[in-house]
Parts: structure tokens; C-alpha cells; sequence
């Protein structure tokens, strides 16, 4: 802090020669504008020469602005954002086709995954396989799944949505078709952990219907991918009762992934996500999939120039880094995800892996309640699933719906 002490008539000179030298400066540099507010009378009297005193602060700290603090400018075009083109747009013609799309993609999924509890029974007899063996056939899947999963986020992080989707639900079909000609129980094993490989990426449909949907519909539409998982479901018992008495595991492995090269074909309608190019800098992209929406549904785009989110551009930090979910910000939702997910798939997935198995030990192996009557054999080694069982399969199967539809009517907590 500097003081000066100017006197009389000389002060009005000076005053004037430094804002010429402070006008002359750079604009972001930090400077004093000298008015009659800025200084300090002490001392008046009546001789006219009187002792003016001047703060003048120098050296401010530069400092850039965050996006929310810079005020637009009143006189700049409008501005929007993709999840604010959307909600203009709204839903229509465009999500129900999408909807149906990643449903059938859903179900597909589903009946890949509900085959593991019809195959294990059959294998074991044609095989004669021991309790662990049957167990691997179903653990391949999943550790496939786990392995493939953050390799797929990456994918879709880099090449796109749609292009993750075409790739492994094409690897899912592709290995779940050959698995049907394993020679041998090893060869099944790897050809149902490529299969796993490729479920692993099929939770990218749901990201892909979820940034098409606006804002108001987005969680009663997430809600719903549930019912096609539901009627995928439904639908493998439904082949496999028609199927497996007649044509055995073989061809229901064959069938089953048909329905998966449908998807793919169908894919080549679905366009990319608008969000994903925008993160990577694709702007007339992004807005050329937007105007198709805003066609198809038969509503107008919004005025002004699409723009970025705050933080969402090429130019911010790298995308997709692992780190980020264990980061400050997301370690807390990235920890309970993962918990409620660990949960959710160990209960499900336990129950329905488990229903085949019920039905297999019936209710013949139990020790005699009477001393005097020989215990019962015990006939595990081999037993097919019976029509009856098919039938009650249905019926557990049948049971996701009730909740699915409650959660339809009142999806709170969904997002």
C-alpha cells in the first residue's frame, strides 16, 4: 500500500495523467479509477490548499471465472443443452420405437441368462457330471461378465454406444450359437465364458434408451426394461418346454440366440447417442440425431445454437477413467452401487439357479423318520426336468411381474 499526499491544484493534474497511463495499460490488469469517491478530504480549511490523501491497491490476484459466475451476454443467440433438447422434444414416436428396440435386447439377455438353470440338468445326465462341473457351466458366464464389463464401458466411452452394442451382442449370438456343437464339456465351458463376455456389454442398451428419454419419463421407462427382462425369461421356459423333451439342449442353445442377430440387424436403425457425441466434440453430429428425434416425433427443435454441459466437453478431462468412481465425489455412490448390486445379483440369480436344482432333489431324499423302514433311495444322479417342473418354472418365473408393474405406477426413487 503506497500513500501520496498531493497538494492544492497539482492533485487534479496528476489525477488526470494517471488515469491516461492506467487507460493505456492491458484491460485484465488490475487498476484504481481515481473519481471524487476514491479519496479522502482531512484537514479542510479556507486557504484552498487542502491535503488530499489517495489509496492506491495494486498487484490483484488474476483469477478465471467459473462457468456459473460468468452472467450471459443479453445480446448473444440462445443456447441448448442435449438433456434440454430432449425434454423440448419430448417423447414420442422415436421413444416407443426405442423402447422396443432395447426391451427386445433385454429379453435377449434374459433368455441367455434363465438357459443357465434349464441346461444344467441335462448336461448332467448326457454328461455325467459331478456337482462342481455343473456349477462351472454357470460360473464361466459370469466371470466373463465381470472380466468384460469395464472393458465394454470403455469401448462405449470411446466408440460409441451403438457400436458397443453391435459388437458384443454379434459376440454373445456368435458363441452362444457354436456353443450348441461342443464336442465336450471343456469346450462348452469356453464357449459359455464368451458368452458371458459378451452379456457383460448389454447393460449399455439401457445407458443408450436412458439419454434419449426425457426428463419427466425417463424413470417409469427404466422401470419397464424389467418387463422384457421378465418376458425373456418367460419366453426360454416357454422354448425350452417345447424343446427340450424333443430336440434336447442342443437345439435350444441353437434357438436361443437368435433372437440376439434380430437385435443387431435392428440396431442399424437405432442412431448413435446425441450425449456421447457432444462429449466427443461432434457437435453437427449431435445435432443432426436431435433434428431426426424432433422429425420423427413431429415437434420442433429448440432455438438457438446446442452447446455443451458444464464439465461434459472434449476439452475437460479424459472420459471414462476408472479412478473417477473411487474419486472424493463418487466413492460414496459408487460403494453402495456396488453393494446393492452384489445383493440384488446374489439373491436373483440364487433363487432362479436354484428353482431347477429344487426340482430335481424332490422331496424323496430325507432320512426315515422310522427306525424300522430302510431309508429311500436317493435319486440325484440324474434327472431330467418333466413338463410339471417346466410348468412351475413358468409359474416363479411369472412372479417378477407384480412387482415390476408396482414399481410402474409409482417409480419414486428412480432416476
Amino acid at each position: 500500500m503506497e500513500k501520496l499526499f498531493l497538494v492544492g491544484k497539482e492533485a487534479q493534474k496528476l489525477r488526470q495523467a494517471h488515469l491516461d497511463d492506467v487507460n493505456s495499460r492491458d484491460s485484465h490488469l488490475p487498476y484504481v479509477s481515481f473519481t471524487s469517491s476514491s479519496g479522502r478530504y482531512e484537514n479542510l480549511d479556507e486557504s484552498g490548499e487542502n491535503t488530499l490523501r489517495v489509496d492506491v491497491t495494486g498487484g490483484l490476484p488474476e483469477r478465471r471465472l467459473r462457468p456459473e459466475e460468468i452472467l450471459p451476454d443479453p445480446a448473444a443467440p440462445p443456447t441448448f443443452t442435449v438433456d434440454q433438447a430432449v425434454d423440448k422434444i419430448g417423447f414420442g414416436k422415436f421413444q416407443l420405437k426405442l423402447s422396443c428396440l432395447a426391451g427386445f435386447a433385454w429379453m435377449a439377455d434374459a433368455m441367455e441368462m434363465m438357459i443357465l438353470s434349464i441346461l444344467s440338468p441335462a448336461l448332467k445326465c448326457e454328461w455325467e457330471l459331478d456337482g462342481w462341473q455343473q456349477a462351472l457351466v454357470t460360473t464361466v458366464v459370469f466371470c466373463g461378465m465381470m472380466l468384460s464389463s469395464a472393458i465394454w464401458g470403455k469401448i462405449s466411452d470411446k466408440y460409441g454406444r451403438r457400436v458397443e452394442l453391435l459388437i458384443c451382442s454379434f459376440i454373445t449370438f456368435f458363441y452362444g450359437l457354436i456353443s450348441a456343437f461342443a464336442p465336450n464339456f471343456l469346450w462348452l465351458l469356453f464357449l459359455r465364458g464368451f458368452v458371458g463376455i459378451g452379456i457383460g456389454g448389454s447393460p449399455q442398451s439401457v445407458t443408450l434408451y436412458s439419454e434419449f428419454l426425457p426428463s419427466k419419463q425417463r424413470a417409469k421407462c427404466l422401470v419397464l426394461t424389467e418387463v422384457f427382462w421378465a418376458l425373456g425369461s418367460c419366453f426360454e421356459v416357454l422354448l425350452a418346454l417345447f424343446v427340450m423333451p424333443t430336440l434336447g439342449w442342443r437345439w435350444l442353445l441353437g434357438l436361443s440366440s437368435i433372437p440376439l442377430i434380430i437385435f443387431d440387424i435392428a440396431c442399424l436403425w437405432m442412431p448413435e447417442s446425441a450425449r456421447y457425441f457432444m462429449a466427443s466434440g461432434q457437435t453437427e453430429k449431435a445435432y443432426a440425431v436431435l433434428q431426426r428425434i424432433a422429425n420423427e416425433n413431429g415437434q420442433p427443435m429448440p432455438p438457438g445454437e446446442l452447446v455443451t454441459d458444464a464439465g461434459n466437453s472434449k476439452d475437460t478431462a479424459p472420459r471414462g477413467r476408472f479412478r473417477d468412481l473411487v474419486g472424493p465425489d463418487m466413492r460414496r455412490t459408487t460403494l453402495l452401487l456396488w453393494i446393492i448390486w452384489l445383493g440384488n445379483a446374489f439373491s436373483y440369480y440364487g433363487i432362479v439357479l436354484m428353482t431347477t436344482e429344487l426340482f430335481g432333489a424332490g422331496d424323496t431324499c430325507h432320512v426315515s423318520q422310522q427306525a424300522a423302514l430302510p431309508k429311500p433311495p436317493c435319486p440325484l444322479e440324474c434327472r431330467m426336468l418333466s413338463t410339471a417342473d417346466y410348468w412351475d418354472l413358468l409359474w416363479t418365473t411369472v412372479a417378477e411381474f407384480p412387482g415390476t408393474v408396482r414399481n410402474l405406477k409409482n417409480p419414486s426413487g428412480y432416476s
